[in-house]
């Protein structure tokens, strides 16, 4: 049997580049991978743009979201070449609930200090805003990231679809203990209800970035459990 494929769901203040480096690790091992891209605009959207890109691979398909990215994945997952979900430091709303007002049961993290809202659309500020996302990376990665990330549109996180993949399928999850985005009570929360395998790493919001190995890991153990069945 040949290996699962692997397809990334960003988040925002990113885009598909951010799984740069887990992607040449994969492909070396024998699977097919591809990052979705889409706008930030709306669920719908980024939804249907991610459930496009996996007519590019071979199914069975593992399907990994970072951050908002779990919200994508959350509903199209429900596609039935999807047969594992790995949620990365995400949010991960039931039928009842939004990125927004998940979030909102939980502390505001240091993040929500450190936007702005401009031309319909939410930045991080210079300077401040990317040490909460992404901390734990190199001066130089951390100018790479404010000088390419992608502000979401100012009303994603209030949008709401129907359709929960975590309710039905196999699912790890990755806590980043020192996220300044996501609140890790919140990770911790959704990741029990969820009933995922559960990996908890010292990391800011980005552990693709400041512990791909780590990553890497939890992603060969869905790939594994996909491949076995």
């Amino acid at each position: 049997m040949s290996k699962p494929s692997i397809v990334f769901a960003h988040g925002i203040w990113a885009d598909g580049s951010c799984f740069q480096k887990l992607i040449p690790t994969l492909r070396a091992e024998g699977h097919e991978v591809m990052a979705a891209q889409y706008g930030l605009d709306t669920v719908k959207g980024d939804v249907d743009a991610t459930i496009r890109t996996f007519g590019r691979v071979s199914g069975p398909i593992v399907l990994v979201g970072h951050s908002y990215g779990g919200t994508v994945i959350t509903h199209a997952g429900m596609d039935p070449r999807v047969a594992a979900l790995v949620y990365i430091a995400a949010v991960a709303p039931d039928e009842t609930e939004t990125s927004q007002s998940q979030q909102e049961k939980f502390a505001k993290t240091d993040v929500f200090k450190n936007i702005d809202v401009a031309d319909g659309r939410v930045w991080l500020k210079p300077g401040s805003g990317v040490p909460c996302f992404a901390g734990d990376l190199s001066a130089d990665e951390q100018e790479v990231v404010y000088a390419t990330h992608f502000a979401p549109d100012a009303d994603l996180f209030n949008q709401k679809l129907d359709g929960i993949a975590w309710r039905s399928k196999p699912s790890w999850y990755i806590v980043a203990t020192e996220d300044r985005t996501v609140n890790p009570e919140l990770q911790r929360f959704v990741s029990k209800r969820m009933g995922a395998t559960t990996t908890e790493l010292t990391s800011s919001h980005v552990p693709m970035l400041s512990q791909p190995r780590a990553v890497l890991d939890v992603i060969r153990k869905a790939a594994a459990a996909v491949a076995a069945k």
